[in-house]
């Protein structure tokens, strides 16, 4: 199995970049958007673009759902009868299992194939405007294949994946929630209160170096997108953000007693296993 023609879902930075990305693979493509003016400036990058759900999955060989999670349902349920016998969806939520339950039963019952996907690549940055094919690069893609697609639609789009750049691999979808809740999801609260307590400053910018706007750089992000994506990880990310608490006291302790070794003690261990990440 090989994928000729692509439909992204969604005219958004990751959707945008998907299909440059696709698009300079040698792969047709195509981008739906519901907003005349994001199809205009989708199509200004040189992609093609439609308002036209049923024109756009018309012939695809893999449809990519780069909506926000809670908006796939009513696109899928609109889709689903104008998609061509053997095409394969995929998503590029970041969390999975959402999708797998909200989407997986509804394609399961139209005998439409579903496998979850997740690039991690993104920006602070939001809109088609800032997409770009180099946002894939390296980028890590993990693979949820909880409704047990076939092996040979499984391998055609960790090939595809490949393809744009990615590093793939295949986690169960409430492995991947758990696994994103503390190496994503989590990072990027801690970004908002390291920029809600330096901001407290009044002029931080005047003083602070680098660390500061590389600790704080994400929470920058869209606002919207990131509630929706922390409400909808809560269980995991709840988990992650109680440990966390336990780790703060047990600084705090080290402090008030001011105990020199036993913080070089734990600044060594956590560089040292920092450090080990390229």
């Amino acid at each position: 199995m090989s994928f000729k023609k692509v439909t992204v879902l969604g005219p958004g930075l990751l959707g945008g970049s998907v299909a440059l990305a696709a698009q300079e693979a040698g792969l047709e493509t195509v981008l739906w958007g519901r907003s005349q003016e994001r199809v205009e400036k989708t199509c200004a990058l040189g992609l093609q673009a439609t308002t036209d759900l049923a024109d756009a999955v018309s012939r695809a060989d893999l449809v990519i759902l780069a909506m926000p999670v809670g908006a796939m349902s009513g696109v899928v349920t609109k889709m689903i009868p104008h998609l061509p016998s053997g095409c394969l969806v995929t998503d590029v939520g970041s969390v999975k299992v959402l999708p797998h339950a909200e989407i997986g039963p509804l394609l399961e019952k139209a005998g439409v194939s579903f496998i979850g996907s997740h690039p991690m690549a993104g920006s602070e940055q939001t809109g088609i405007e800032a997409a770009s094919a180099d946002l894939l690069a390296e980028a890590a893609c993990v693979l949820t294949n909880d409704e047990k697609a076939g092996p040979s639609e499984l391998a055609a789009l960790q090939e595809f994946w490949t393809r744009l750049g990615c590093r793939v691999c295949e986690l169960g979808a409430e492995e991947h929630d758990r696994a994103v809740a503390r190496i994503s999801h989590y990072p990027h609260a801690m970004a908002v209160l390291t920029a809600e307590v330096g901001l407290a400053l009044g002029d931080p910018l005047r003083l602070a170096g680098g660390g500061f706007r590389d600790t704080s750089r994400v929470a920058s992000g869209d606002p919207a997108m990131w509630a929706e994506i922390m409400i909808e990880n809560r269980d995991a990310l709840g988990n992650v953000l109680r440990e966390a608490q336990h780790s703060l006291r047990d600084m705090l302790v080290i402090l008030e007693e001011s105990d020199n070794e036993g913080l070089q003690q734990y600044l060594t261990r956590v560089k040292a296993a920092r450090d080990e990440v390229s």
